[in-house]
C-alpha cells in the first residue's frame, strides 16, 4: 500500500501535472455561471471555518471577495521516494468580462525528498478578454525516479523470453533514476462559439537514466530501446502539436455540467532535436450531468481518454498509459505508468454528491477501466484492467469551487492507494 499526499496517482514521484492544473484540461467558465452570490453565501468552506476559529466574533461580510489563490503543503511518503515536503499553489481569475471570458488558471509547486528527489513545475492556461486567444503551457524540471511495470496490460506473452520480460505479466516493479525536463506551449484561437483551433511545441528530455540494481538483469526498458533504436541512458522527444478543442464546462475546477472534447496530433521530428520521428494521436472526452437543479452538486461525470502511436517510435517512458493523460490523474488504484503501450484506452465514471447542507463536505464513488496492446499479440480492447474507489471532498475555496480531495482506490495485482489532491480528477 502506498501513501501519497498532493501527488495523486504518481506514488513513485514521477509526478507531473495534477488535475487542478491540467494544461490541456483546465476548464473554462460557463456563459451563465451556476454559482450566484446568494448561492455562495449559503456555502461554507475551509476559509470560513478558519475565520470562525481564529475570529469567532467577526461578522460575515458578503461583499468581501474571496482570494482565488489556494496554497497547500505538498507532502508524500513511500519507500521509493522517502519522505517529501514541498508547497503547491493554484489560482484562478477571469481576465475579461463575465460571461464573455473563460477563467484563466495557473499553478506552481516545488518539493524535495529525503532520497534527493527534486521536483518543480509552473503551469498556465490563460484566456485573453473575449476568449480571442488561449495560451496553455508548462515548465517542468526534476531529479526523479520513474516506476516501470512493463509494456502492455499485464497479459503474458509466450512468443520469446524477451517478450515475456517486456510484457511483465507479474507486474514486477523496476525503478529508473533520471533528470527530466519539459517545456510545453500551445496557442489556441477561437474560431467559433466554444470551438478552438490550436498549435504549439513540446520538448521532453531525460538524462542520466540509470539504476545499478538492474545492471545484470534484462529489463523491459532495455528490450524496448534495443528494438526501437533508442539510447539506454537518455532521449529527447520534441515536436509540434496540432489540436481542436470544444468546451462548454461551467467551472475550471469542479464542473456541474457541460462537455469537454480535445483531439489532435503530436509530431516529433529529429530535425528539431527528437531522438526519433513519430506521429501520435490523442483524444480527451469529458461529460458532466447535474442531477438536480436545486442541488447541482449531484453530478454524474464520464471521462474517456485514449492515445496511439500512428507512425514512428515514442520513447518508452513517454508512451501513453496510466496517468499519461493531460491531468496525470487517470488510473486511481494503480501507480503511474502501471500499464502503457503504443495504443492505450482509458474510461472512468464518477458520481459526486454533497454530504452536508452547507457544502463543506461532499463525496465521490468511481470506477475505471484500462486497455492496451502489448506488441506481442494482445490487441487494444482485448484485455481490460479495472479499478474502483471512493473519496471525501472538503470545500477549500467556494469562490473557485476548489476542493481538497481524499481518495482511496483498489486495482488488480493487489494494488491500492490513498490519494490526496486539489480539485477533481477530471
Amino acid at each position: 500500500m502506498l501513501l501519497s499526499v498532493a501527488f495523486g496517482a504518481h506514488a513513485y514521484a514521477q509526478v507531473k501535472t495534477p488535475a487542478d492544473t491540467s494544461q490541456e484540461g483546465m476548464i473554462r467558465k460557463q456563459e451563465k455561471p451556476v454559482d450566484t452570490r446568494a448561492d455562495l453565501s449559503k456555502q461554507y468552506d475551509f476559509g470560513d471555518m478558519l475565520n470562525d476559529i481564529l475570529r469567532p466574533k467577526r461578522k460575515a461580510d458578503s461583499t468581501r471577495k474571496r482570494s482565488a489563490i489556494t496554497v497547500v503543503p505538498n507532502i508524500a511518503a513511500n519507500p521509493t521516494i522517502g519522505f517529501q515536503i514541498g508547497i503547491k499553489a493554484v489560482a484562478g481569475k477571469v481576465l475579461g468580462n463575465v460571461p464573455h471570458t473563460y477563467m484563466s488558471t495557473a499553478a506552481t509547486s516545488a518539493s524535495i525528498t529525503t532520497k534527493g528527489i527534486l521536483y518543480f513545475y509552473f503551469l498556465h492556461n490563460i484566456f485573453t478578454p473575449g476568449n480571442k486567444w488561449n495560451l496553455q503551457g508548462s515548465i517542468v524540471a526534476s531529479k526523479s525516479v520513474t516506476p516501470d511495470f512493463g509494456l502492455g496490460i499485464g497479459q503474458a506473452s509466450n512468443k520469446s523470453p524477451e517478450d515475456y520480460i517486456l510484457t511483465n505479466p507479474e507486474r514486477k516493479p523496476y525503478v529508473w533514476h533520471s533528470e527530466y525536463y519539459k517545456f510545453f506551449e500551445k496557442v489556441y484561437k477561437e474560431i467559433g462559439h466554444n470551438l478552438f483551433l490550436g498549435a504549439g511545441v513540446e520538448f521532453e528530455m531525460r538524462r542520466h537514466l540509470n539504476n545499478p540494481k538492474y545492471d545484470s538483469i534484462l529489463t523491459p526498458f532495455e528490450i524496448y530501446n534495443e528494438r526501437y533504436g533508442f539510447p539506454q541512458d537518455h532521449y529527447v522527444a520534441s515536436g509540434f502539436l496540432f489540436n481542436v478543442q470544444y468546451t462548454t464546462r461551467d467551472n475550471p475546477n469542479r464542473a456541474y455540467k457541460g462537455v469537454y472534447i480535445d483531439g489532435g496530433f503530436r509530431v516529433n521530428q529529429t530535425w528539431v532535436g527528437s531522438s526519433k520521428n513519430s506521429l501520435q494521436f490523442t483524444y480527451d472526452f469529458r461529460k458532466y450531468f447535474s442531477l438536480s437543479a436545486r442541488t447541482p452538486e449531484h453530478v454524474i461525470a464520464f471521462w474517456s481518454w485514449g492515445s496511439g502511436v500512428v507512425a514512428g517510435a515514442v520513447p518508452y517512458l513517454e508512451l501513453p498509459g496510466t496517468t499519461r493523460d493531460p491531468s496525470f490523474r487517470s488510473g486511481r488504484g494503480y501507480t503511474g505508468g502501471y500499464f502503457k503501450s503504443t495504443q492505450f484506452f482509458y474510461s472512468e465514471t464518477e458520481y459526486r454528491f454533497p454530504i452536508t447542507r452547507n457544502k463543506l463536505f461532499s463525496g465521490v464513488t468511481f470506477v475505471n477501466i484500462e486497455s492496451a496492446n502489448d506488441k506481442s499479440g494482445t490487441r487494444l480492447f482485448e484485455v481490460w484492467q479495472p479499478a474502483a474507489g471512493l473519496g471525501l471532498r472538503v470545500l477549500f475555496n467556494k469562490a473557485t469551487r476548489t476542493n481538497l480531495c481524499l481518495d482511496y482506490a483498489w486495482g488488480r495485482y493487489g494494488t491500492k492507494g490513498f490519494f490526496l489532491n486539489l480539485n477533481e480528477t477530471f
